[in-house]
């Protein structure tokens, strides 16, 4: 181990831990780190001072860990480990393992203590069961929620002590303990697996869902049908979580590079871009969470444990925390309340001047009484905000740390010459801020010599500069640092699309291929589809019947794709629009040959297209067969007899 401090975090080195899994106790002293050997007890307090182990006998890894987050059961904290859950108790510099949970028949994919009360754990798996425990009496689950998929996550809500929600590959469901038969709420959520799922701090009913999609989603599980925002992505979303501050959120990306930063604070309310970048880590953060607030502090410390074997602390101080404020007018309330304590502007004059206020017209009076306030509101204002009051200051604040940037700043010009070098590609602008800036008044942005980019990718520049300013300077924020970050983002993506045309020479010019989620809903016989999230009938399956039969559905063979497919099954009921707007040709069986038949595809015609639906991923005959579990060992022996 090796620890070092810096000015922003503290980082601690674990080479030969292993460690799958992080947690920091409710008291913010202590942080578990599990490997296949040894549960690390780490005090945050005096990190490099050394770690206390527990010792642990098992070939599987431990899957989640998390301790009580109640003060009078902080010592202890649940791991889990294959089909069990382990309850360890930690006091006095040592531990041991007070109890074992055991009930699931396949992998423990969850698990979470929950927030009302101290005795009860939740755990979730692949065997479709999620079970709430009483850890007094551990014998058996005290409520058992039984779905038809597994569960990959399980997460109490914050503010109902009875309610639940658990996810199932794409979908989530939510649950009231008290009512087990069945889920109170379904949302058909992502079309890939859910990774991170996190519920407001604030809000019973609002909840965020992180996905192998690159995306994540907010919901209010009372309108299950449309989501409340989205946060696209480039890459898969490992987790997703709200911040015990303002309204941030705190996501962990999968970077397609190891040194890719992948932890980044977001805006709930501005996501364009994120308010700040954790940069340390050279590999995929595992875990994260927050440290409880010391008293008196208004810091708070992020916990971050990741794939290269080290533990970091990163501090968030209050300025960071007004970054993910609802809006820039966050705390003047409290100011406009004293205003209301401070002296009338009549009272405050001298003997003198009174009678020459009363001897002023009405409209003067207007001026005094508004004058003093406003002036004096919008500097308390900037003081209160720890905002830059000058163009200096923002020039002397501003992260000059980007890559492949270069910024040279004039502050008696009000102007600042950017350069940017990406790939063979250059570009300078010069960015000129007028007097009133920032407050609604957005800086200009002009292209100049040496810039090597085409007209069209300056267009689009442009609009995204533009944008990003306009929507920071109507709240009075500064937008420098904002627009190089997108200048960036978007120069390296219009480079990256250029060299992957340029690097495949059977690619049609301008020619592009909508996925499936994003074709234009249109207007047909079926109506306006507004039903995106609903996932398309299945095609296929087989399940087991209670009478102990198993009863499956499919395609004939006659309809399987005998080469590379050609068209796909729509991921969801709107897609089937596609069809309609002649973007995906519908399924044809060339009936020429009996002995030729296959599938191909081409362009539909005006009939073919008004013929789609539903139906026409089916064959017109329902075949379902049927086997006994006996019928299946007496054709599996045959089989063996057959091949040995």
């Amino acid at each position: 181990m090796a620890a070092r401090w810096s000015s922003e975090n503290v980082v601690v080195e674990f080479r030969d831990s292993q460690a799958t899994a992080m947690s920091v106790d409710c008291l913010g002293q202590h942080a578990v780190l599990s490997g296949r050997r040894f549960l690390y007890i780490v005090s945050l307090d005096a990190p490099f001072e050394g770690h206390r182990k527990i010792s642990r006998q098992s070939k599987w890894d431990i899957g989640a860990v998390q301790w009580n987050p109640h003060d009078s059961f902080a010592h202890y904290f649940a791991a889990s480990s294959n089909q069990r859950v382990d309850l360890y108790k930690w006091k006095d510099g040592s531990g041991e393992v007070s109890t074992t949970l055991q009930g699931h028949t396949r992998v423990i994919s969850d698990l979470d203590w929950a927030v009302f009360e101290s005795d009860l754990l939740v755990t979730s798996s692949v065997d479709t069961y999620i079970y709430i425990w009483d850890i007094k009496d551990t014998r058996k689950p005290t409520v058992a929620l039984s779905a038809v998929a597994g569960a990959s996550q399980v997460k109490w809500n914050k503010k109902n002590a009875n309610c639940l929600a658990t996810s199932h590959d794409g979908d989530v469901r939510i649950w009231d303990k008290r009512k087990p038969s069945t889920a109170v709420e379904y949302l058909a959520a992502h079309l890939s697996k859910i990774h991170g799922l996190d519920w407001h701090p604030d809000s019973e009913h609002i909840l965020a869902t992180s996905s192998q999609d690159n995306s994540v989603k907010f919901w209010d599980y009372r309108q299950p049908r449309k989501y409340l925002n989205i946060l696209p992505c480039q890459v898969p979303v490992w987790k997703a979580r709200y911040t015990p501050f303002s309204n941030g959120l705190v996501t962990v990306m999968v970077p397609q590079l190891r040194r890719e930063n992948s932890l980044l604070l977001w805006n709930v309310f501005d996501l364009n871009t994120p308010v700040h970048t954790f940069v340390g880590h050279d590999d995929v953060v595992l875990e994260f969470q927050w440290r409880k607030q010391k008293e008196g502090s208004k810091d708070y410390q992020l916990v971050t444990w990741s794939r290269d074997q080290t533990l970091r602390m990163w501090r968030v101080d209050s300025q960071m925390q007004r970054l993910c404020a609802n809006d820039i007018l966050d705390g003047v309330d409290e100011f406009i309340e004293s205003i209301a304590l401070l002296p009338e502007p009549e009272k405050t004059l001298h003997t003198q001047d009174t009678d020459h206020q009363h001897n002023s017209s009405h409209g003067e009076e207007e001026v005094l009484k508004e004058d003093p306030p406003s002036s004096l509101l919008e500097e308390k204002k900037s003081e209160q905000l720890g905002l830059p009051q000058t163009l200096q200051q923002e020039f002397s604040l501003i992260n000059v740390q980007i890559r492949n940037v270069n910024v040279e700043m004039d502050a008696a010009d009000r102007s600042c010459t950017v350069s940017v070098h990406c790939s063979n590609h250059r570009v300078k602008m010069l960015v000129k801020f007028p007097a009133q800036y920032p407050n609604h008044a957005a800086p200009s942005f002009q292209f100049i010599n040496p810039t090597t980019i085409t007209s069209t990718m300056k267009a689009k520049l442009l609009k995204i500069l533009k944008d990003t300013s306009l929507q920071k300077v109507k709240r009075n924020q500064s937008c420098l640092e904002p627009c190089l970050r997108q200048l960036v983002s978007c120069l390296e993506s219009f480079v990256n699309q250029e060299d992957s045309a340029s690097s495949n020479p059977f690619a049609l010019p301008n020619s592009v291929t909508p996925p499936l989620p994003t074709f234009a809903r249109v207007t047909t016989a079926y109506g306006s589809y507004q039903d995106a999230n609903i996932p398309f009938p299945r095609t296929s399956g087989a399940r087991f019947c209670g009478a102990g039969y198993l009863v499956y559905f499919t395609r004939p063979m006659t309809m399987h794709r005998a080469v590379s497919p050609t068209e796909p099954t729509p991921r969801s009921l709107s897609a089937l629009s596609a069809y309609h707007t002649g973007l995906i040709a519908p399924m044809k069986i060339r009936t020429e040959a009996p002995g030729n038949l296959r599938l191909y595809s081409g362009s539909p015609t005006r009939s073919e297209k008004e013929q789609v639906s539903i139906s026409s991923f089916y064959y017109k005959e329902r075949v379902i067969l049927l086997y006994h579990p006996e019928v299946l060992q007496m054709e599996f022996q045959c089989l063996l007899l057959k091949f040995f």
